[in-house]
């Protein structure tokens, strides 16, 4: 029997595999991948943040599992992946955040925090009896009046991004925001959108209860979690929208349908006066 390709080469973070590869690394990617999907869109009037909390029992209060972290007034964090090591890592971008105020007297900027926490994240890849975060954030913030959003990885990679999404549905989402995003959408549309893609992605099952919005305005640079209230309107809005469209969509088709028919009648109509036409010449 062959041995396995991975065998030896996973059991310690500092280990490489001959093909180059570090296997704690990328199993952590794959704690990322069954999270539950997290979602930030970016637009001149701010920053969204959404993200898809359901639970597996009904007995589970949502209200208790939160996913959307105010880092500072102006910057705020989704979360995928093991929810601990996401706590943890957001527990030390507050500190950081606190220790530019403190030191600098001034709010931190958004990819300096992100590239501090990447810092982190990385050290977690090269020392031995550690393992890497099971978890990948994506940071949005405003700094005065530029509106910038990150992501992070487990092996402390750091890639700006217009519009992305971490967790099970990564690529559902992304197909949506390849299609649909503008770069000058309003900050409405922007929730729009986010709620679209979530809801393709959970397989249009969403309503407030399994859903969390967080929003920085450029506006003020402040950060702000919508209520279940708010939530449920802009699903509401959603709902109709893409009703609608379905039914106009439904009508053009049987539209088309029945002009194919037409058509296809006349043609019919058009071969049978040919054919009498060389019979009468006959």
């Amino acid at each position: 029997m062959q041995p396995l390709q991975n065998a030896g080469y996973d059991r310690a973070i500092t280990v490489f595999s001959p093909d180059g590869r570090l296997f704690q690394v990328e199993y952590a990617r794959e704690a990322v991948k069954r999270g539950t999907t997290s979602i930030g869109v970016k637009c001149p009037e701010g920053i969204v943040l959404a993200v898809d909390k359901r639970t597996t029992s009904n007995l589970v209060e949502s209200k208790s599992i939160e996913k959307i972290f105010e880092i500072d007034q102006h910057i705020g964090a989704a979360t995928s992946g093991l929810v601990a090591d996401a706590r943890a890592l957001v527990e030390r971008a507050r500190v950081e955040a606190q220790i530019n105020k403190i030191t600098y007297s001034e709010p931190i900027r958004v990819e300096s925090l992100a590239k501090k926490l990447c810092d982190m994240l990385q050290m977690y890849t090269q020392n031995g009896g550690v393992r890497p975060f099971g978890s990948a954030l994506i940071i949005g913030g405003v700094y005065n009046g530029s509106c910038r959003l990150f992501e992070t990885d487990p092996s402390g990679a750091l890639i700006e991004y217009k519009a992305t999404a971490i967790g099970a549905g990564r690529n559902t989402v992304m197909d949506v925001f390849e299609e649909e995003y503008k770069d000058d959408m309003t900050l409405d549309e922007s929730i729009e959108l986010a709620l679209k893609a979530i809801n393709d992605a959970t397989e249009h099952d969403t309503s407030s209860n399994n859903v969390e919005i967080a929003v920085i305005s450029a506006e003020d640079n402040s950060y702000s979690k919508l209520s279940d209230e708010e939530v449920q309107k802009y699903i509401d809005d959603l709902m109709a929208k893409l009703e609608a469209e379905a039914k106009k969509a439904e009508e053009e088709a049987k539209k088309a349908e029945e002009e194919a028919k037409k058509a296809e009648e006349e043609a019919k109509e058009e071969e049978n006066e040919d054919a009498d036409a060389e019979d009468d010449a006959e």
